[in-house]
């Protein structure tokens, strides 16, 4: 089960499996809205591999919606009623909005029902290389750093998520030329205990480097890992698959 800090007690909550809006308050345009945006699709796909049907929510500027589209954040919808289901709101730090003062019944006791609603804090990007970086690459840079953590994007982290990136793929490609093996229990496991413990992505990406250098885990169990550690990370890891065919 996804547990989630909510920034306006500072206590994780326990979001139950039930239709879900997720609704990020984006009323900048630059890349610090873009990793609200971001976050919000993250959480989106976290919520929907543990079987929650969800709602995406945000009204982004026409600028801003490009780069998302560009970074493989998925359509939203602008507008959503309030009723049948609860909201998770994904803010940029220290954005306050009407009433988070008032935090509805059941807010304060870590267990997140129908008709609640959190508030899931997002970090400040900073650096010179923040406005013009684009793409999965983008991407990548950003999800190494925890949501809560501010994040500087300079050249030399840019070229370090790009060279990742190409190592990666490039892994997967010829690991999907091997027999295809599932993915082992536990890492299956692992992979998921860290993104329910607070959307936790870096930890994500250590179980992937755990499985790329462990010896006692066959190419094609690795292909299998990567791609359904894809399904939340959305950073197109089998793209180059058939592309020297």
């Amino acid at each position: 089960m996804l547990r989630i800090t909510d920034a306006r007690t500072g206590q994780p909550a326990e979001i139950h499996r039930a239709l879900t809006r997720v609704h990020a308050h984006v009323p900048g345009e630059d890349t610090t809205a873009l990793r609200v945006l971001l976050v919000a699709d993250v959480l989106a796909r976290a919520l929907e591999l543990g079987g929650s049907p969800v709602l995406l929510v945000a009204d982004p500027p026409a600028a801003l919606r490009r780069r998302a589209d560009d970074l493989g954040v998925r359509p939203s919808e602008t507008t959503a009623t309030r009723g049948g289901g609860r909201e998770l709101r994904v803010t940029g730090s220290g954005e306050g909005e009407p009433g988070d003062g008032d935090h509805g019944p059941g807010a304060d006791d870590g267990d997140v029902r129908a008709g609640t609603d959190i508030t899931v804090e997002v970090a400040p990007v900073r650096g010179a290389e923040a406005s013009v970086a684009s793409g999965t690459t983008l991407r990548f840079a950003l999800l190494t750093h925890p949501r809560r953590v501010p994040v500087t994007l300079d050249a030399t982290a840019l070229t370090e998520a790009a060279d990742t990136l190409d190592h990666w793929r490039t892994a997967v490609a010829a690991w999907a030329t091997r027999p295809s093996r599932p993915v082992p229990e536990p890492v299956r496991q692992a992979l998921r205990a860290a993104w329910e413990d607070d959307l936790d992505v870096p930890a994500v990406l250590d179980v992937l480097r755990d499985v790329e250098g462990a010896r006692d885990v066959p190419d094609g169990a690795r292909f299998e890992t990567y791609a359904y550690a894809d399904r939340l990370l959305g950073l197109e890891l089998t793209r180059q698959i058939g592309a020297s065919a």
